[in-house]
């Protein structure tokens, strides 16, 4: 039998320590914007700023540790674009969950997702949901992305009768917006290194020229704001429908998530045997998060820019992590990023998320329906829980009144049911 050495077994693999560590450093220039994003969604659903800096730090520290010992996998477990969105406005505002409730949910949630990674669950699960409601819920959360985008940049607005209308272009705000995504959209196409983290200084030096007051006000980080926020999670309304329907939502948006995600990163790399290892990382890692005060980690998109700079084991992710603990020095600068040196990312990610599209058949109404209210109904209700359901609900009476009612999985019909309950419960009330 052949020896291993080394904790990461680098040889094996065929790389070097200098070609992971040079990976890992590039894999977080790539994706430590998330630092800034995370912290001001979920600083909206009420956590403070410095906390919510310092949770996603914490979180996307420990998770890049977790998937580098115990999956040996070059992919970066950070807080998700999209969930963090359902955090803030779908589980706070819309459900009316404290910001601590929401991170009991969480909590909760990523216990039943290390029960699905951990057991043969993931599979009767991935094989229950068709591809078109999955991949639906994607691209649903990428237009909700779009939606959050063009709003903080001032492109769109709400009116008091709700009414969706165009941003007033002579502000300089919306200025100030269109002209870093110009550059953003200009700097992402040709593929600049770190092209997130340049649009955001981009940003924030033009809010200055400007006179745009930053989104946060203060300059200074106290290490006992951070202790308003970790652990701080509350089960007040562990009794309370409401509570468990957004865990199941959580649940569902996490799984089917994750699981396209790493299959993607594991294939990309010619090692589909760490796939379970990888995927039940995840799902500890975003167990986690709810203790540090964050919405959940995700397997990120941007792990491939590490994979193509040469990482092939965990010692990538390790770097990543370790660099993630550094940002703690820069905190207090965060506090200086405007609305519109953040909105043009948020959009751009949208995009690239409702690009899943391409992947779903529509040619049959019973299977393309669904998908497209779900689409829809994301952003138009505000709510990802609700825009879920409503497809979920409507995909198996489709097939019901077509006579394909054996399309449909048992899992399948007993979710539909319980959103359709929760309706009927809300509408009660």
């Amino acid at each position: 039998m052949k020896e291993r050495k080394g904790i990461f077994q680098l040889k094996d693999h065929g790389t070097s320590f200098k070609q992971e560590i040079m990976a890992g450093a590039i894999g977080y220039f790539t994706i430590v914007y998330i630092i800034a994003v995370n912290a001001l969604i979920l600083s909206e659903a009420g956590i403070p700023f410095e906390g919510a800096v310092m949770a996603t730090i914490l979180a996307s520290f420990v998770g890049c540790l977790v998937m580098a010992f115990w999956a040996n996998a070059p992919i970066l477990l950070v807080p998700g674009m999209g969930i963090n969105a359902m955090f803030t406005f779908t589980l706070v505002k819309s459900s009316g969950l404290m910001w601590q409730e929401a991170l009991a949910v969480v909590v909760v949630s990523g216990i039943l997702f290390m029960i699905i990674a951990f057991t043969k669950l993931s599979k009767v699960l991935s094989e229950a949901i068709p591809k078109t409601l999955k991949e639906a819920i994607t691209v649903g959360l990428g237009m909700f992305l779009m939606f959050i985008g063009l709003e903080k940049g001032g492109l769109i607005q709400r009116g008091d009768s709700a009414l969706i209308t165009i941003g007033d272009f002579g502000e300089l705000k919306v200025l100030a917006t269109v002209l870093t995504f110009l550059v953003t959209i200009f700097l992402f196409i040709r593929n600049v290194k770190g092209q997130f983290l340049w649009s955001i200084a981009f940003g924030t030096l033009l809010g200055f020229l400007f006179g745009i007051e930053p989104s946060i006000s203060g300059s200074t980080f106290h290490w006992s704001e951070y202790g308003q926020v970790f652990g701080q999670i509350s089960f007040d309304s562990i009794m309370k429908i409401p509570f468990w329907i957004a865990v199941f939502s959580v649940t569902m948006v996490l799984v089917f998530e994750n699981i396209g995600l790493i299959h993607g990163h594991v294939d990309m790399i010619g090692q589909p045997q760490k796939y379970p290892k990888a995927f039940q990382a995840n799902a500890f890692s975003a167990f986690t998060s709810g203790f540090f005060g964050t919405s959940p980690t995700v397997s990120t998109v941007e792990s491939a820019a590490a994979m193509t700079a040469g990482g092939r084991t965990g010692l990538t992710s390790l770097t990543t992590g370790v660099l993630f603990l550094g940002s703690v020095l820069f905190i207090p600068y965060l506090k200086w990023i405007p609305d519109h040196a953040i909105a043009p990312i948020l959009i751009i990610i949208g995009g690239l998320m409702i690009q899943n599209i391409r992947h779903m058949d529509l040619r049959d109404l019973t299977e393309a329906f669904p998908a497209i209210f779900i689409i829809a109904m994301i952003p138009f209700t505000y709510s990802i829980a609700d825009g879920i359901a409503i497809g979920f609900i409507m995909y198996p009476i489709l097939k019901m009144a077509t006579g394909k009612a054996r399309e449909v999985s048992i899992p399948l019909y007993i979710i539909a049911g319980l959103f359709l309950m929760n309706f009927f419960v809300h509408s009660i009330h």
